[in-house]
């Protein structure tokens, strides 16, 4: 799974993304430009905790990533973990994400 790391990046799809939203996880996703390759970023805010709780978050949102099947292709993806992912399981982000890949495509 390639992730998107540079500030130029997350800057371009949050300008030409279309936000989604869910209890426990939130999305922006963008069309990826032609020849350009799906990714992928994963983001926990200071606000949600500390470090350990920051780290946590964004491993249920890779694991859960992982089972719905992102990156979506021809999408490049940022997820915001959201105060409930604190306490959700993987597999409960997993489904929330199905949904919003659903109104995705």
């Amino acid at each position: 799974m390639e992730t998107i790391k540079s500030k130029q990046d997350f800057e371009k799809v949050f300008q030409s993304g279309k936000r989604l939203n869910h209890r426990l996880v939130r999305l922006t996703v963008s069309p990826v430009e032609e020849g350009g390759r799906s990714r992928v970023a994963f983001v926990a805010a200071k606000r949600l905790g500390n470090a350990v709780c920051r780290n946590r978050c964004k491993r249920v949102l890779r694991a859960a990533a992982r089972q719905a099947g992102f990156p979506l292709s021809g999408y490049e993806v940022i997820l915001f973990s959201t105060p409930a992912t604190r306490n959700a399981s993987s597999t409960e982000v997993a489904e929330a994400l199905a949904k919003l890949a659903k109104r995705i495509q």
